[in-house]
Formats: C-alpha cells, structure tokens, sequence
C-alpha cells in the first residue's frame, strides 16, 4: 500500500473518493482488528496513511517522530513513511476548525460541550482553545479525570453555548442506534442555550444530532466538510506540495452532490416517478421508488396490501421501505402521498437526502384506482387539504410543477447543484 487509511471498520467511508479527487497517488482503505495494528505498524509498508478509529492514540507509540501540536493534542490521524522513520501528524485539527468556520459559528468567549473521550475529542478542545473558547468541558458516560457525566453537564452547564459530537452515536450503517450506541447522543431539550452543534459524523450527511438542532433552529452542521479538509491537510504531509486552499471548497460541494438524494415528495399522480426517472437517467443516479419497493417485496399490488393489512399495515411496510431508501447515497428517491405523514420517515429521509415537493395544482391530479386513499376527486381533494401544509413544512424546496417535466427537472437541478445543504441554518 502506497497511501491509505486505517481503522477498525471502514465501510462508511468516504476517504478513497476524497482522495481520488486530490491527487493520482493510490489510496486503499485498509481495515484493522486491534490486534493486527502493531504487525502493520512495524512493517511501515506504506508512504502515508490517516487514522480513524479506533487508532488515533493507538499508532503513537509507534512513530519515530511526532508533530509538536499532535502531541500537544494527544492524537495522530496522520502518518508519513520517510526513510522507514515514521513521522505523526494531525490534521483533524485543520478540518475541524475549517469545519467550523465553514459553519459560520464564533466560539470566542464561548462555553463549549465536547461529547466523548476519544482521539477526536481531543482535537475538539485543542480547536475550542485555538477559537477563544473560554470555557470547554468533556462529557462521556462515566466520570474520569478531565471528564463529566452526561447527566452533570445537563445539571450544572445547561448554559453551553456550543455543543460538538466526537462520538459515533448516529453514525452510518446504525443511524437511529443499535445495542450499543444511541441514534442521537445528547438531549438538547437539557442545553437550551446551545447556539450551534458541530457533530464530525459524516455519514450520514446529517445525523438525527444535526437534524434535531435544525428543527430547533440551532445552526449546526455535520463532518463532511471536516473530512475533506483534513484530506487536503494529509495531502500536503503525503507529497510534500502545497495545495490550492480553493480546493477543498471545490471537493466539499462535488462530493455534497454526488453522495447527497434527490426526494421527491408530493401527492399521488403529481409526477414523482416521471419526473425521477427523468432525473435519474439525465444525471446517472439510482433511481428507487418506495411504491415499488413495497410492491415487490409484498407480490401484489398496494391496493391488494390496503385490503390485507389495512393503512396502519401499509404505513409499516413504508416505513421500512424508506429507512433502506434513505440509507443509500447518491440516488433519487420518489416516496409515495402519504410518506411524510411519518416523523421517522421524514428524519431518514432528510439524513442524506434533499427533499422536493412536487407542487401540483389539484386539478391536474388525476384520481389512480392503485391509490386507496384518492380513488376519486372527491377523496383526492380531502387527502390534499390534510397533507399540503406537511408537504411543505417537510420539504427543503417546493417545486411549483407545470406539465412539462422538463421544466421541473431543470428546476431540481438548478437547486440541487448550488445548495451547501450539509450546512443549512435551520430547517427549511
């Protein structure tokens, strides 16, 4: 391996794709168990690699040199091979701290609240320090020196002004949480002084952290665009040239949109699937259909699950639909009417997705027998009146339609291709 990363499970991982836009070394992913770490250390088979987890402090012993300010900072995400010397570096410090002026956030004279113990924890505070931060508390699940509970943090320090995850709570393929971590680590209803929330997931491109804060319009952002800046920082240290600082900017937003969904949203027969299809084929992407999705792993129709199992069966069966929907990346999603009635729905879809409500005039929707709810004008009209005001509370932009689906593709595109959705302000 010439260059690379290294970590225990790397399937969420974006960092070959970063790289391949950087420069024309070769990049692998390489995963690790713990105890294959010191054999692949002491081989130094390779010019340079990064560092996730769970290795960030695990690789220090093994360098023959390391960056004052890694030191300082007591973690390594970056290893240069100079000669069979290994040199460590950090530089998650940079792509935090871009990262959070990219999100427009002024930590001077600011309470900070670090979530989790981990390497990147460290760098959190070492960036909060650098920012004028006057004040920066860690919190984890058990008191340790230098570390606050959860629930002490909630009672003594309900006056954090920012709050920033370094766990892995929310984090892809487990967003909403398995066993062993939480779909969302923190109670922000407990920090209601919080004037923004960095979470370094990045995939997600938003995790339920992230999407909370919105709704709550707290300015918060997730860790793509600390990703790639940190990646151009290694890439540096790797070729020993320095990079154009636009380049990251430029990588951020390519990588935004091709790994960001399309949703489209909308009432029955307003052209969700044309439109997708269109989509899709103009611009190379997967195209799914949540309908569809139901239907075939059903093997009848959605009128024929309608009578079976009722609404209340159908809206479990979209549920599930939509959560393996959402989990994909780089796709155009059409779901069907009645989708965004569910929270969790919504919340999956908007993790790593974009949502657009196609915004028919009700009397160009024509009533579909394989729609149970709007079989005719009259149920058509009642199903519009209950959900218009969820379609567009829910959506990022409304899409007034005509009959032209090219105009509405155009209309997504233009949208899609220009917006830093990863960093919105608030929900829209």
């Amino acid at each position: 391996m010439k260059y690379g990363l290294i970590g225990e499970h790397l399937s969420h991982s974006f960092s070959g794709e970063i790289h391949a836009k950087i420069a024309s070394y070769e990049y692998e992913l390489h995963e690790l168990p713990p105890d294959a770490l010191p054999a692949f250390m002491r081989k130094k088979d390779f010019l340079g690699i990064n560092v996730t987890i769970p290795y960030k402090q695990a690789v220090i012993p093994f360098l023959s040199e390391i960056d004052p300010a890694a030191e300082k900072i007591g973690a390594v995400n970056t290893v240069v091979n100079r000669n069979g010397r290994l040199f460590g570096y950090n530089t998650d410090f940079a792509g935090l701290r871009a990262l959070i002026l990219h999100a427009g956030l002024d930590l001077s004279g600011a309470k900070v609240l670090i979530l989790g113990t981990g390497g990147t924890s460290h760098t959190a505070r070492a960036v909060s320090e650098a920012l004028g931060a006057a004040s920066i508390l860690t919190a984890g699940r058990q008191k340790k020196d230098g570390c606050i509970t959860y629930e002490e943090a909630y009672a003594r320090h309900a006056d954090a002004d920012f709050l920033i995850n370094t766990t892995p709570c929310g984090m892809y393929p487990y967003p909403d949480g398995n066993e062993k971590t939480a779909g969302i680590p923190a109670d922000l209803a407990k920090l209601p002084a919080l004037r923004g929330v960095i979470d370094v997931i990045f995939n997600p491109l938003r995790t339920n952290l992230v999407l909370e804060a919105r709704q709550r319009g707290i300015p918060a952002a997730g860790g793509l665009y600390m990703l790639v800046a940190q990646a151009v920082a290694a890439a540096e240290l790797f070729t020993g040239k320095p990079l154009d600082t636009a380049l990251t900017d430029k990588i951020y937003n390519e990588i935004r949109t091709e790994k960001e969904n399309i949703v489209l949203t909308g009432m029955p027969g307003s052209g969700k699937t044309t439109a997708g299809l269109y989509l899709a084929e103009k611009t190379g992407r997967r195209f799914l259909d949540t309908d569809a999705m139901i239907v075939k792993k059903a093997g009848k129709e959605i009128s024929d699950i309608f009578a079976e199992v009722g609404n209340d069966g159908f809206r479990t069966r979209e549920r599930k639909a939509v959560a393996e929907a959402a989990n994909s990346t780089g796709a155009v999603i059409a779901t069907g009417g009645g989708a965004v009635l569910s929270d969790d729905n919504v919340r999956a879809l908007k993790r790593s997705g974009r949502i657009y409500f196609l915004d028919r005039a009700l009397e160009n929707i024509v009533p579909t027998a394989d729609r149970p709810l709007a079989l005719d004008k009259e149920a058509l009209a009642a199903r519009f009146a209950e959900r218009y005001e969820r379609y567009l509370s829910t959506c990022d932009r409304q899409i007034v339609i005509d009959e032209n689906v090219f105009h509405t593709v155009k209309a997504i595109e233009e949208d899609f291709y220009h917006a830093d959705s990863c960093h919105q302000r608030s929900e829209s």
